[in-house]
């Protein structure tokens, strides 16, 4: 059987206050032809759906009405996705009754029956081919938060997690048959695997998130992870992060975009192949340089000016300064002329600023995490960085109100 594995589709996100859900659209209709195309058995979605455990109305219609399509283009096809850190488990799984309808799995928490042992059945998903024949199971592990791996005897994250891990493993074992592989879908920073520079929202700080690809033994042919946005296989090939389908922020804008085919040969791993995703709107980064050496960049930056302005590129500047400018903007606009450019950001450098991005005023919110508000916020008042036992309950503190959004 043959199955596509994409994660970190943060539908809804707001990119330095602009919305993108052009260009999230514009991926989905490139997903759709090319489930059309190449005709999979499944879809894995790893995660981190949404971009906020509130999404607008307009994020959940691209998801449904994807939904909706793929299932009247192709009526086998099975779509499986897990709740990532930035979506609410209780919200991924509302929907569940009614897209089953549509052969379409929503997971979204873990649950525990009343003797303590783990609910198995509802995190295992069977994946038949198009004749209908089961050929795998899928071990479809969303986003395990503290609350819901600890309690009882159980008073560690970590154990907690593999405690999931371990019961379930288990249970997949027990249910297959011959000739059926065991494909784990989960999202989770494993340990060794390289993070991007801006755009990920820390699961725990002080790297108690990262957990062990030896939770997924042998005996499983692939494992589909999510929450990493650079593609990326960790220690082995059959362990993937596909990547985000966009880049989330300018630092990945050179990054390559994927979706990957995953094709198993009865239980066993038989090969993986990436699919690039087209760019449908460019992110173009200039700088660091001086003010004179930004200017001449721009005004010999050539641009295509056939294209309709909803597919401008996002245009970040870097600029290094000996004082503030308060004609920069200005100055830059001024030299981007008629050029069909958005200005998104711009980021200014001082040289007692020691090559940080320390330019306040030009530091907006929907710029900084939580966690960077946090910190400034701290050095700023008492001169120093946060402590690592103050960054762990910030970010407790944190993940409890993201939580808590959904229900109010």
């Amino acid at each position: 059987m043959k199955f596509f594995h994409t994660a970190d589709w943060h539908l809804g996100q707001s990119f330095h206050g602009q919305e993108r859900h052009v260009e999230q659209r514009a991926f989905l209709d490139w997903l759709l032809a090319t489930l059309v195309e190449r005709r999979p058995d499944a879809l894995l979605i790893a995660g981190d759906v949404f971009d906020v455990v509130n999404p607008s109305l307009r994020a959940q219609e691209l998801l449904y009405d994807f939904i909706v399509a793929a299932h009247a283009a192709l009526p086998t096809l099975e779509i499986v996705m897990i709740a990532g850190n930035h979506d609410s488990g209780s919200r991924i799984e509302l929907p569940a009754p009614l897209m089953k309808s549509l052969k379409t799995h929503a997971l979204g928490r873990v649950h525990w029956l009343d003797d303590g042992t783990l609910d198995s059945d509802h995190l295992l998903v069977p994946l038949p081919d198009a004749t209908g024949a089961i050929r795998a199971w899928c071990l479809a592990l969303p986003f395990l938060r503290p609350a819901e791996v600890t309690g009882g005897d159980i008073d560690d994250y970590r154990d907690g997690i593999a405690r999931v891990h371990r019961e379930l493993v288990k249970a997949a074992a027990a249910r297959r048959e011959p000739g059926q592989a065991l494909v784990a879908m989960s999202h989770a920073h494993l340990q060794g695997a390289a993070v991007s520079e801006a755009s990920e929202r820390p699961i725990v700080i002080g790297g108690e998130e990262a957990i062990s690809a030896a939770l997924f033994p042998p005996s499983i042919a692939y494992v589909a992870l999510g929450h990493l946005h650079r593609p990326q296989q960790v220690g082995e090939p059959r362990i993937r992060y596909s990547g985000s389908p966009l880049p989330l922020d300018f630092s990945e804008s050179h990054y390559p975009h994927q979706v990957l085919e995953v094709s198993l040969d009865g239980d066993a791993l038989e090969a993986i192949e990436s699919l690039p995703i087209p760019r449908h709107v460019a992110l173009e980064r200039i700088g660091p340089g001086s003010l004179e050496e930004i200017e001449s960049a721009l005004e010999a930056l050539g641009a295509n000016d056939d294209l309709p302005r909803e597919r401008w590129p996002w245009l970040e500047i870097r600029v290094d300064l000996e004082a503030p400018r308060p004609d920069l903007r200005a100055r830059i606009e001024a030299a981007i002329g008629d050029k069909p450019l958005r200005l998104l950001r711009i980021h200014s450098r001082y040289p007692d600023a020691g090559g940080a991005d320390d330019d306040v005023a030009n530091v907006d919110l929907d710029s900084l995490t939580p966690q960077e508000i946090f910190t400034r916020t701290w050095q700023s008042r008492y001169g120093n960085t946060p402590p690592e036992d103050v960054l762990a309950d910030f970010a407790a503190l944190l993940q409890q109100v993201q939580d808590s959004e959904v229900d109010a």
